[in-house]
C-alpha cells in the first residue's frame, strides 16, 4: 500500500522537475486510503518560498474537519517547516521515500507520536542526488543554506 501511495508522490516530484523546479512530491491520504490532495514543490515556479510539496498537497486537500487518521506521503524527509505543518494539524502518519540525502524533522515527529514509515526508496534517492549535483545553489536555497 505505501509503495503505491509513494508512486503518487514520485509522479508529483517528476512533474516539478519537468517544470524546472525541485523534484519533491507529496500526497495526503485519508484514513480510508483516498487521495485528499497531491502536489509538488513549487518554490521556483511560483516564486513562493512556502510552497513545499507537503504544503501543496495539504492545500490541495482543502479544509478537512480533522486530520486524524490521515497520512502524508512525501518523496523526501520533511523539513522543519513541513514537519511543523504535520504536527500543527495532527496528521497521524508520514510515509517518507528517502531520508539519506536530507534528514529533516521526522525524528521529532516520531517523538511527538506521529507514526513514521521510512521506505528508503532508490528512485527517490536518485531523483534528489541527481538534482542536487546539477543544481547545488538552488538546493541550498531550498533548505535555507544559501550564503546570499
Amino acid at each position: 500500500m505505501y509503495e503505491t501511495w509513494l508512486a503518487t508522490a514520485v509522479e508529483e516530484a517528476r512533474a516539478g522537475l519537468a517544470e524546472g523546479g525541485i523534484p519533491i512530491g507529496a500526497a495526503l491520504y485519508g484514513a480510508d486510503g483516498t487521495v485528499l490532495g497531491r502536489g509538488h514543490n513549487r518554490r521556483v515556479q511560483d516564486g513562493d518560498p512556502s510552497m513545499h510539496a507537503e504544503t501543496a498537497a495539504f492545500r490541495a486537500a482543502g479544509r478537512q474537519r480533522t486530520y486524524r487518521g490521515t497520512t502524508m506521503v512525501t518523496t523526501f524527509s520533511p523539513c522543519w517547516y513541513c514537519s511543523g505543518l504535520v504536527r500543527q494539524f495532527g496528521i497521524s502518519r508520514v510515509v517518507i521515500g528517502e531520508a539519506v540525502t536530507f534528514h529533516g524533522g521526522h525524528d521529532w515527529l516520531a517523538e511527538c507520536g506521529v507514526e513514521i514509515v521510512l521506505l528508503d526508496d532508490g528512485e527517490c534517492r536518485s531523483l534528489m542526488r541527481d538534482f542536487i549535483e546539477a543544481n547545488p545553489e538552488l538546493w541550498n536555497e531550498d533548505i535555507g543554506d544559501s550564503d546570499d
